[in-house]
């Protein structure tokens, strides 16, 4: 494993994180960091000990390659909020590297980079008010917003059966990334090799995502994450097609709206499909690269989507956008 270097901001950002009580208080904000717009990072700790499934003591740093060690499940409290994250200055995200494998959202108050801050005050301080944000989604045993897994008898297969899992997070100009290899993932009767990754640019709040099986096989699949009495929305063109969601399901309170939304290739995929906890997208079986986007927009960022109105008309754009140039 190697060690990021990050910028000196960032470094001073971490250290002013390690305050006697452990708190950030609400004067101190997230600064701008000029020579980055787009950010990648998971953050693993060191020099303590595994007690069964948690690591006890320790220190978070950051590194560029993790082996997940096979002691990790949920809530061992050895990688800093559970797992890689990446955001530009609109939005942040995080992938559970665990049996969950379900993806997060990070809903930002600041137009800043703000991952170096999120876990250091607490485990999972991020759950409550920051001043930057907070995790926003409960992703509960759903995929989040556009994980991946794979269908069989009507449920999700997750990740409980890999034999590794590897993730690697770059930081380019214009793209920061995380890229995330699992070797022999037992779903069924079947066992594959699956490589995804998940890259974010500097301008608007989606993920572009691609998947790799290492052979055909069917059910792979990723969704969004369903709530009570939220419609799922829908609409095709003539190569792409998108399913979105926009009310309020969001943790912070009972009237915060959020927007979520999957773009798909038509071509790549068999069916749109409801199952227990998310709203589901198919892909045909294949050992070809998958490509797919998705998104959160919260109505708390700065210069929000305000309104559902709104929301739908983004979406609308972003379709006509992939119809014509197959890529935002």
């Amino acid at each position: 494993m190697k060690k990021i270097l990050l910028p000196a901001l960032f470094l001073m950002i971490a250290l002013s994180c390690k305050r006697e009580n452990q708190q950030i208080t609400s004067q101190q904000e997230p600064e701008p960091v000029p020579s980055l717009t787009t950010y990648a990072e998971i953050s693993m700790k060191e020099g303590g000990h595994w007690d069964d499934r948690e690591y006890i003591d320790g220190n978070f740093v950051n590194v560029d390659t993790l082996n997940v060690p096979s002691e990790h499940t949920d809530h061992s409290w050895f990688i800093r909020y559970e797992g890689p994250g990446w955001e530009n200055s609109q939005v942040g995200y995080r992938l559970y590297l665990d049996w969950r494998n379900a993806i997060d959202i990070f809903g930002k108050k600041v137009d800043s980079l703000v991952l170096p801050y999120v876990g250091q005050d607490g485990f999972d301080s991020y759950h409550e008010t920051q001043p930057w944000g907070q995790d926003i989604l409960k992703a509960g045993k759903s995929m989040g917003i556009g994980g991946y897994g794979r269908m069989i008898n009507d449920t999700i297969a997750h990740f409980r059966n890999v034999e590794n899992t590897t993730a690697i997070v770059q930081n380019n100009e214009g793209e920061s990334m995380v890229n995330i290899t699992y070797e022999n993932w037992k779903t069924g009767n079947d066992s594959i090799d699956l490589e995804a990754k998940l890259s974010i640019f500097p301008q608007d709040r989606f993920t572009k995502a691609t998947l790799k099986p290492s052979k055909e096989i069917t059910g792979i699949c990723t969704g969004i994450v369903k709530f009570e009495n939220i419609p799922l929305q829908k609409k095709e063109g003539n190569s792409w097609a998108y399913i979105a969601t926009y009310g309020n399901q969001t943790l912070v309170s009972d009237d915060d709206k959020l927007g979520m939304a999957l773009f798909y290739k038509i071509d790549q995929v068999n069916q749109q499909q409801e199952g227990i906890n998310d709203h589901l997208v198919l892909f045909n079986p294949t050992s070809q690269e998958i490509t797919y986007y998705f998104l959160g927009a919260w109505e708390q960022e700065t210069n929000g989507i305000k309104n559902e109105a709104k929301f739908i008309a983004d979406l609308d754009l972003k379709l006509n956008q992939l119809e014509n140039s197959n890529s935002l």
